[in-house]
């Protein structure tokens, strides 16, 4: 379907009511049709028209990624930015063209459609496993702990011992150091990374609290986001 001028009330229009009951111009994937039919406007569709409006958003939230979409580009402009549309048996002169090319080369056009829906699919499958590929963002975050004793008798290098006995998936402990508090009593500072999906400071909190006899209170002396 020809959408016409897209930076016109009407072009704007019929791409509305096209989409009324579809997710994307062509099929049921984004493709270079939809491509070409957003880089054709000249913004954001207001809220009278909700249909063009949703799919804009979700066509803008591919960003860069609308490059890579699977498709042929300079065929989705011929086909739905052309100014010729068809009414009823009408047809522009073009068709009837491409009839009488079908009617005398039909076996030709016959392998021509097999040969384009071989690269389109072999586009799809390129472009989903790009996308299959794609690394997530792993949420970690820098936690330091301080580790406070009883008293000035209690075996620091001991505490500190059992403390990196403290094992979870996504922690990595780093380095630690002793700070003085009061009568000869030192804490033991330690810093530690953790991949946020699987560990925290409550969970380190807990199971150093275990270690009772050495451990009187663990604060969290800092904690970032990496």
């Amino acid at each position: 379907m020809g959408f016409g001028d897209l930076k016109t009330q009407s072009g704007l229009q019929a791409l509305n009511n096209f989409l009324q009951d579809k997710s994307y111009i062509d099929g049921y994937v984004p493709s270079q049709a939809d491509t070409v039919v957003f880089e054709s406007m000249s913004g954001c569709p207001d809220s009278s028209l909700p249909h063009a409006l949703r799919w804009y958003n979700h066509i803008s939230s591919y960003g860069s990624e609308r490059t890579s979409f699977p498709g042929d580009q300079q065929k989705a402009k011929n086909q739905h930015l052309g100014n010729a549309v068809t009414n009823g048996n009408s047809k522009p002169a073009d068709d009837d063209d491409d009839d009488d090319d079908e009617d005398l080369f039909g076996s030709d056009s016959e392998s021509e459609d097999e040969e384009s829906k071989k690269i389109k699919q072999e586009r799809l499958d390129a472009y989903y496993a790009k996308k299959a590929t794609k690394k997530a963002v792993i949420a970690k975050s820098m936690i330091t702990l301080d580790v406070k004793p009883w008293d000035d008798e209690t075996d620091m290098k001991e505490m500190e011992k059992l403390v990196r006995t403290v094992e979870c998936d996504g922690l990595v402990w780093g380095a630690s150091k002793l700070i003085p508090l009061a009568y000869g009593i030192k804490k033991l500072q330690i810093a530690c990374v953790v991949e946020d999906d699987k560990c925290g400071s409550e969970y380190l909190s807990e199971k150093i609290g275990e270690f009772e006899d050495l451990v009187q209170s663990v604060d969290v002396a800092s904690f970032n986001k990496l």
